[in-house]
């Protein structure tokens, strides 16, 4: 007979075997008995009166009434792990923790623009950022582990469901380099970019797409001595008088006053598009509106 009310650790239990694969796989992570964890997914099973997975050589395999049920326990299961972080976070009750996934190629000097507010706010809410591959910082936030993640373009994975797309804006590049590297007689810009090594963020992001067809555009075959995804770690390199690196046009002046570098031109008709993506959720974090509208702010303003 159908459950009248769920038992959460039943959920727990089926989740975490969903996750891994395995009983032996999730009774690990779970720091459990084997036998504890089957005998807690099968009673799961029989309140709800469907069967949630083929078992087949030692692998769960979810059925399509499984699929449906883990998608519930993902987000309930998320929202528990969300209550634990807010119950056992220092300070006040009602200040919880806004936790961003940052994609590896966005600038880190965006970032910082951006979170500026948030962090000016007496009380506000502590901030904790964790960069990564946008693919992996987006199952993430599928899971409810990240409040919100801050990426280039809008794609999405066909595997990862329930996120939102926010548009921020967008800003045009400026090419940044040091004066150790500047050509004795320097051509204009951008043919000068021919005599001078490029740092470039790496073949398929939608950046580097997008600065190709510029380089095509303009007729310019550029030498690329690294091709890095940090962006922090690219405006670094280009400090040591490796090559000139493109830079968000928003905070061009101010890497460049940071880095000891200086502007060779702007790349007249590429833009950098910043996105922000939030999973569908009932408790939404209340930093996450105050973050998309700085971001907004910024870019608004951005040449």
């Amino acid at each position: 007979m159908a459950a009248e009310w769920l038992n959460y650790h039943h959920l727990l239990y089926f989740h975490a075997v969903a996750r891994e694969g395995s009983v032996t796989a999730a009774a690990r992570k779970l720091r459990l008995a084997q036998p504890t964890v089957s005998g807690q997914v099968r009673l799961l099973e029989e309140s709800l009166g469907r069967r949630l997975f083929d078992r087949r050589g030692g692998r769960m395999r979810l059925t399509p009434a499984g699929r449906e049920v883990f998608r519930y326990a993902d987000e309930i299961v998320g929202l528990g792990d969300e209550l634990l972080r807010m119950v056992h976070q220092p300070g006040a009750m009602g200040v919880r923790r806004l936790v961003i996934g940052v994609a590896d190629e966005l600038p880190k000097a965006v970032v910082a623009r951006v979170l500026a507010p948030i962090l000016q706010i007496p009380d506000g809410p502590a901030v904790e950022a964790l960069d990564g591959a946008v693919s992996s910082l987006l199952v993430e936030l599928a899971a409810h582990r990240l409040d919100v993640v801050l990426a280039h373009g809008a794609l999405l994975p066909r595997d990862v469901r329930h996120l939102q797309g926010h548009a921020l804006g967008a800003t045009s590049l400026t090419f940044l380099v040091s004066p150790l590297r500047l050509p004795a007689s320097p051509a204009s810009f951008p043919a000068c970019l021919g005599a001078v090594p490029v740092l470039l963020p790496p073949p398929g992001t939608s950046l580097r797409q997008s600065l190709d067809a510029w380089f095509e555009r303009v007729g310019v075959a550029p030498r690329v001595a690294a091709e890095v995804a940090d962006s922090a770690l690219l405006q670094a390199l280009a400090r040591t008088g490796a090559g000139a690196v493109p830079v968000a046009s928003a905070v061009a002046a101010e890497v460049a006053a940071s880095h000891e570098l200086v502007p060779l031109g702007q790349a007249s008709g590429v833009e950098e598009r910043y996105w922000a993506f939030v999973a569908e959720r009932r408790l939404a974090h209340p930093g996450v509106q105050l973050l998309l509208e700085s971001a907004r702010r910024l870019l608004a303003a951005a040449p």
